[in-house]
């Protein structure tokens, strides 16, 4: 099944357009000149290229670029404008052009997001160059939001992105007083500068994360494992025995700070468990949920070996294991056991052993 959906996924990719997004962390920073110039030196290698959206208003350098290109107008109505999809599919271009694609479309369209609209140019077989902000990305909202104060109108699913990006730019050279400009106080663009640098990493976080998955795509379909990943993958591995919190509370934010994904396994033992380490368990798997981690249950008699094969098939870059601090007994011997075998066997995978009470 999996060999298959890969090869379907694959002839998808060879009958759509290629989608290249140009992402940018913050207004100013050149994504659209970037895309544009892109646009015209296609356009001079022979490429069939026109825009197809474009922003209200641009400097000299970048209007300059727009009228060496093709412009098929879009259509404005009391509620907003769209990009006409009849338009540019009757025109059927080589590439288009969209600059903003983090837009809703007025009610009448038949696809409410912009993305929307891209999404089925790639599907007629027109490849598409675009510009987005990190702000209009799901999932980085609320983080974007505790950065600079102010949340975006429009969302753009993570998993558009993932799934259809083929190439993914992060724009990253703009001067200070493009960005910063009109701030005088030293204290103000010092705060500024914090800011921004915080939302550039999350920029290349995205980044990281989209080749990640298409590194991920490309091994699985060659029949190659992937023992590693560029995009953090984190692990904790619980049990009845103490209370993980601590340890659950800090692979969470270790996720959360790389935009990564969150694990929680657990072993499923012959011997049963005392009343006490069974309620102990289910308060950690709970809270594990509600931290949004992805619980996994195993049973194996070599728990090594079942964390490790875990770790390989999703890509894990940190494993937490707990080591109790009360006196030995088998069961802490047994967990002191397990993560010392884990040191060993856990090449390219980092090992955090994290003290219980």
């Amino acid at each position: 099944d999996e060999l298959l959906a890969e090869i379907e996924l694959e002839e998808r990719r060879r009958q759509r357009g290629k989608l290249k997004v140009f992402l940018g962390y913050a207004r100013g920073v050149g994504k659209s000149f970037q895309m544009l110039d892109e646009g015209r030196r296609r356009q001079m290698r022979g490429e069939d290229v026109v825009v197809c959206a474009l922003q209200a208003d641009y400097p000299p350098d970048v209007r300059a670029i727009v009228d060496q290109l093709e412009i098929i107008p879009t259509i404005v109505t009391d509620c907003g404008e769209a990009i006409d999809l009849a338009a540019v599919i009757g025109r059927r271009p080589g590439v288009a052009l969209i600059d903003g694609l983090a837009y809703d479309n007025p009610p009448e369209c038949k696809n409410r997001h912009r993305w929307q609209d891209a999404e089925q140019l790639l599907n007629t077989g027109i490849s598409v160059l675009t510009t987005v902000n990190i702000q209009y990305l799901e999932n980085l909202q609320e983080e974007v939001e505790r950065v600079t104060g102010k949340r975006a109108a429009y969302i753009i699913p993570r998993e558009f992105l993932n799934n259809s990006a083929d190439e993914i730019s992060v724009v990253d050279a703009p001067s200070e007083e493009s960005v910063l400009g009109g701030i005088e106080d030293n204290s103000a663009r010092l705060a500024e500068k914090h800011k921004l640098s915080r939302l550039r990493e999350l920029a290349l976080l995205v980044a990281a994360s989209v080749v990640d998955r298409q590194l991920e795509s490309y091994l699985r379909s060659q029949g190659t494992d992937q023992t590693w990943g560029i995009q953090e993958r984190i692990l904790v591995c619980v049990t009845g025995n103490s209370d993980a919190a601590e340890m659950l509370e800090s692979g969470r934010r270790n996720a959360d700070r790389f935009q990564g994904e969150f694990y929680v396994l657990h072993f499923q033992d012959d011997e049963p468990l005392r009343p006490d380490q069974h309620e102990q368990l289910e308060k950690n798997l709970r809270y594990a949920r509600e931290l949004g981690a992805e619980t996994n249950s195993l049973t194996d008699t070599d728990p090594v070996k079942s964390i490790l094969e875990f770790a390989m098939q999703k890509g894990i870059t940190q494993i937490f294991v707990g080591r109790s601090a009360k006196p030995p007994d088998f069961w802490t011997r047994l967990h002191g056991n397990l993560a010392v075998r884990l040191i060993r066997a856990a090449e390219g995978i980092d090992v955090i052993v994290y003290p219980h009470r």
